[in-house]
């Protein structure tokens, strides 16, 4: 069975440029993505999921930026008189979130 060091030598090996920080929370990920942590003894299996796990986090980074704007612009306005848009709004944002979080707890994200 890979332990976390053994995963997160693994990962320094993919990604040497990988800050400390970089590398536990890629270790997290990985760790979540799967049901047997044994899978990611095999290089090629480690490498496609490390790869999947990247763009998935990336979209959700990406996602979670442009809901950074619209939220900030929201924070500016009057909620007393907030659209059905604006409620919209809000309600993509806890989706992000949601999914964001998800990556890193390996749980189901909430169905909005």
């Amino acid at each position: 069975m890979t332990s976390c060091a053994e995963l997160a030598s693994r990962i320094e090996k993919l990604q040497p440029q990988a800050v400390p920080q970089d590398v536990a929370r890629l270790c997290l990920l990985l760790a979540n993505a799967v049901d047997d942590l044994a899978i990611l003894e095999d290089e090629e299996q480690l490498t496609e999921i490390w790869q999947e796990m990247g763009m998935r986090l990336q979209a959700a980074t990406d996602q979670h930026a442009a809901m950074t704007e619209e939220l900030e612009s929201l924070a500016r306005s009057d909620p007393r008189k907030f659209s059905a848009d604006q409620i919209w709004i809000l309600i993509r944002a806890i989706k992000v979130q949601s999914q964001v979080l998800q990556l890193y707890i390996g749980q189901p994200a909430l169905d909005v």
